[in-house]
């Protein structure tokens, strides 16, 4: 059971996160790190052993150091990276990183280009009364937290830990 409270942290952190860079751009820090540590604690709940932390917490970094150097280039957010790399400990090397990130990407391009769509088109939407966030119309950004709660969605139940909850309800 406290594997299940455990698991219920990552849903909430990714539906908050897409929520707030809709809204206002930003991802809060503390979400970031309320992610990371719901990982270690679902792991421990799950009777995860110590390599097996380490692997996922491996992930953690690796993603950190590739998403650090998009950042630094200019290509990818501070928050967008920090969410990403706290979401790779849900995965793990053992598990299917390889499918979230996948996943991320193209939820990335699909949300890509429904927003070019919305901004290319945002006064026939204004006008018929459709409500718009304006940071939205206006930031050069892309809220890119959606496309990795959205890609995160679609790889969990592929997760190590995903697995492990339903070996331990017997499904």
């Amino acid at each position: 059971m406290l594997l299940l409270a455990f698991l219920a942290i990552f849903p909430l952190c990714l539906i908050w996160a897409a929520a707030s860079d809709l809204m206002t751009m930003t991802i809060p820090n503390r979400l970031s790190l309320l992610l990371a540590v719901g990982a270690v604690l679902a792991n421990v709940a799950a009777g995860s052993g110590f390599v097996d932390i380490g692997f996922d917490v491996a992930a953690g970094l690796l993603v950190f150091l590739l998403c650090f150097c998009l950042f630094a280039s200019g290509v990818m957010g501070g928050g967008d990276a920090k969410l990403l790399s706290a979401c790779a400990l849900w995965y793990g090397l053992n598990g299917s990183l390889l499918a979230f990130l996948l996943y991320v990407s193209l939820m990335g391009g699909v949300l890509t280009v429904l927003i070019v769509m919305l901004r290319s088109s945002q006064h026939v939407l204004l006008a018929a009364g459709i409500p718009i966030p304006g940071l939205l119309l206006t930031a050069k950004k892309i809220p890119y937290a959606i496309a990795i709660a959205a890609g995160a969605f679609l790889a969990f139940p592929a997760s190590p830990l995903y697995r492990m909850a339903l070996a331990q309800f017997g499904l």
